[in-house]
C-alpha cells in the first residue's frame, strides 16, 4: 500500500513528476503582483511639492529635503513606520520595588524616527534660522517625513508650536528655548540644565470641557507672589496629554485670574521627579506608535506663561502652528495614499490591460491625484503666509488667520474619505496589513479632531470672517489672483462674494452658525482652485475647477467631468522606483 504521507512524485513517471513539478513552481510564484514601492525619493518624486517648494521660497533647503525624501522611502525607514506601530509604547506605573516611576517605553523604531525628524530641525527650524521660506523648507520637511509615520509627528508638531507660545514669557524662553530648538535628541529624563535638548507635550484638555477649555477645572496656587513666570502648584487631571515623555509641558490651569497657560517640566530642577502621574494610554484607533495619556496632578510644579487669566491669548499662535501642521499631516497622507494607488494601478492587470489604462479607474485615479496637489499646495501657501507675516506683512497675517482654520477643516475632513477610495483601488490587497493602507485609514481621521474638531474650525472661521474684516480682505485679494483664467473659478469667486454678502443680512446672520460648514468649504475649494490655477500645469487645475467648481461636480471620487486628460494627470502623481 502506497504511504500517503510521502512525495507523490517519488514513484511517479518522469513525465508525471514534471507535471507536479511545474504545477508546483506556478502556485509559488506571485503572478499580477505590483513590486513594493520601496527605494524612491519621496520628495523628487513629488512633482507638486517640489515646485511649491521653489515658488514658496525655500528653493535653498532643495538638499535637505532630496535627503529626507531619500531616507523615507528607503526599506529600512518604511520598516521603523511599521515597527513603531506594531509594538506600541508601554506604561510602567512602578519598579520592580514598588517606586512610582510613571515612564513610557518605546520601540528602538520610535527613537530612530525621532533621532532623524529633531536632527534634521523638523521640530523647531523656522524658529531656529527665521530666514526667508523657513517655514516652507519646515512644512515640506514634515510632510515628507510624516509620509513614512504619523504618530512620532505628535511630538514634534508640539515642541515646533510650543516656541512663540513660550516666547511670551521672555525668561522661560532664554531658559527653554535653546532646548526646544536643538538639533538633538535625547530621550532620558533629567533636569533641563543637564540636558542639550528638550521636547515639548502639551496638556489642555480634561473630560468634561474636550475643545471648551474654559472648562476646565484644574486649580493652579501661586507659591508666594506668583504673576508672570512665577512659581505655581497645579492640582486636577488632563483627559488628553500628549506624548508624556517629554521634558516640558503647556498646561492650562485656572488662576484666581482666571485660566492660565503654564509650563510643566517633567522633572524639577533638583533631579526629582515632578507630581505628574499618568494614570493610563489611550488605546487609539490609529496613531498607535504615539503614547497619548491621561494624567493627575497633585501639586505639580509649573511656572506661568505671560498673565493670569490670559492663557487663551498665549496659546492661540501655538493653535496656528499645531493647525497647519494637521494640514500638512493630511496632505501627507493623501499624498502617501495615491502613490501608492497609482503604483499598484501601473503594476497590476485585470481584464485584459493594466489598471492604469483602464478609464474608469484613470478616472478615479485622477480625482486622487488632483485632490492630493490641492492640499500640497494650500498647505505650502499658507506656510508662506507664516514666512511673509514674521516679517512684518499684515495681509499676510490676516490670510494666515483665516487660511489655517479652512484649510484646517477642509483638508484635514476630507483625508478618510480620500484614503478609503486609495485603499479600494488595491482592492483586498488593500485591506490588508502589510500594503500599508489600513494604517492610514486608521490615521486618517485624527487630525480632523486634534486641535478643534470640524466644528470649532468651521466657527472659528466664522469668527474671523464676521469680526476681523482683514482676514476677508486678504482672502479675496489672494483669490483674486487667478481671476480672468477659469470660467469656472470665476464664477464660484462671485458666488461667493454673494454668499458673504448675504450673511450679513439679519436673515442671514439668524442662519449664520448653522451655514459654517458648507461656507467653510466654498471658501477652501475656492482658494485651492485659484492656487492650482495660478501654478498647476492647466490639465490639473482645469480638472480641479470643473469637478470641485463647476455644475457637474460629484459626490464621490471618480465623478470627473468628460474631457479630463487623466493620463497626464496621473503621470504627474504616479512615483517611480529604481
Amino acid at each position: 500500500m502506497t504511504d500517503t504521507l510521502t512525495n507523490p512524485a517519488t514513484n511517479a513517471t518522469p513525465a508525471a513528476a514534471q507535471t507536479i513539478q511545474t504545477i508546483h513552481t506556478v502556485a509559488q510564484e506571485a503572478l499580477n503582483q505590483p513590486p513594493p514601492l520601496v527605494g524612491y525619493n519621496v520628495f523628487a518624486q513629488d512633482a507638486a511639492l517640489r515646485e511649491g517648494v521653489e515658488r514658496d521660497g525655500a528653493a535653498w533647503a532643495n538638499a535637505q529635503l532630496h535627503e529626507i525624501g531619500q531616507h523615507a522611502g528607503s526599506h529600512v525607514v518604511i520598516q521603523w513606520g511599521d515597527d513603531a506601530n506594531a509594538y506600541p509604547p508601554v506604561l510602567h506605573t512602578y519598579d520592580r520595588y514598588g517606586h512610582r516611576i510613571d515612564e513610557v517605553t518605546f520601540h528602538p523604531a520610535w527613537h530612530e524616527l525621532m533621532k532623524h525628524a529633531t536632527g534634521w530641525g523638523l521640530h523647531a527650524s523656522s524658529w531656529r534660522d527665521p530666514c526667508p521660506g523657513a517655514h516652507v523648507a519646515r512644512i515640506a520637511g514634515f510632510y515628507v517625513w510624516s509620509q513614512v509615520e504619523a504618530g512620532h509627528g505628535c511630538p514634534i508638531s508640539m515642541t515646533h508650536a510650543a516656541i512663540p507660545a513660550l516666547r511670551a514669557q521672555p525668561e522661560l524662553a532664554a531658559e527653554w528655548e535653546p532646548l526646544f530648538t536643538a538639533n538633538r535628541y535625547q530621550p532620558t529624563l533629567r533636569p533641563a540644565s543637564e540636558k542639550g535638548s528638550a521636547l515639548c507635550g502639551m496638556g489642555m484638555t480634561e473630560k468634561q470641557g474636550g475643545s471648551d477649555v474654559r472648562a476646565n477645572t484644574t486649580r493652579a496656587e501661586p507659591v508666594g507672589a506668583g504673576g508672570p513666570g512665577g512659581d505655581y502648584l497645579l492640582t486636577g487631571h488632563k483627559w488628553f496629554c500628549s506624548a508624556p515623555m517629554c521634558d516640558a509641558f503647556l498646561m492650562l490651569a485656572q488662576t484666581s485670574g482666571g485660566l492660565s497657560c503654564f509650563l510643566v517640566p517633567r522633572i524639577l530642577p533638583d533631579g526629582a521627579r515632578n507630581r505628574i502621574y499618568i494614570q493610563r494610554l489611550k488605546d487609539k484607533l490609529g496613531n498607535r506608535s504615539n503614547a497619548s495619556s491621561e494624567i493627575e496632578l497633585d501639586h505639580t510644579w509649573a511656572r506661568l506663561i505671560g498673565e493670569e487669566g490670559r492663557g487663551v491669548k498665549v496659546i492661540v499662535e501655538m493653535v496656528n502652528s499645531t493647525r497647519l501642521d494637521c494640514i500638512a499631516g493630511s496632505a501627507a497622507l493623501m499624498r502617501q495614499a495615491v502613490a501608492q494607488a497609482t503604483h499598484h494601478a501601473a503594476h497590476r492587470a485585470a481584464f485584459g490591460r493594466a489598471l492604469i489604462h483602464q478609464p474608469l479607474m484613470q478616472n478615479v485615479l485622477a480625482d486622487l491625484a488632483i485632490e492630493s496637489e490641492a492640499a500640497t499646495g494650500l498647505m505650502l501657501r499658507l506656510a508662506r503666509a507664516c514666512d511673509e507675516a514674521a516679517m512684518g506683512d499684515a495681509q499676510a497675517a490676516a490670510l494666515k488667520r483665516i487660511g489655517v482654520a479652512i484649510g484646517k477643516y477642509w483638508v484635514c475632513k476630507r483625508t478618510p474619505t480620500y484614503v478609503a477610495e486609495a485603499l479600494e483601488c488595491l482592492g483586498g490587497n488593500g485591506y490588508v496589513e502589510e500594503s500599508g493602507m489600513p494604517r492610514l485609514y486608521r490615521e486618517a481621521p485624527l487630525n480632523s479632531i486634534w486641535e478643534g474638531s470640524g466644528n470649532v474650525n468651521s466657527l472659528d472661521t466664522l469668527r474671523a470672517l464676521t469680526k476681523e474684516p482683514a482676514t476677508v480682505e486678504a482672502y479675496f485679494a489672494e483669490v483674486a489672483l487667478a481671476q480672468g483664467a477659469n470660467t469656472h473659478l470665476d464664477t464660484a469667486i462671485s458666488r461667493l462674494q454673494g454668499a458673504l454678502h448675504g450673511l450679513r443680512t439679519s436673515a442671514g446672520q439668524a442662519t449664520l452658525e448653522w451655514q459654517a460648514r458648507r461656507l467653510v468649504a466654498r471658501l477652501a475649494l475656492v482658494l485651492q482652485g485659484a492656487l492650482l490655477v495660478r501654478h498647476s500645469p492647466a490639465v490639473v487645475a482645469d480638472a480641479f475647477c470643473a469637478a470641485r467648481l463647476g455644475e457637474e461636480r460629484g459626490l464621490a471620487f471618480g465623478e470627473l467631468p468628460q474631457g479630463i486628460d487623466a493620463a497626464a494627470i496621473i503621470a504627474r502623481a504616479r512615483p517611480r522606483i529604481g
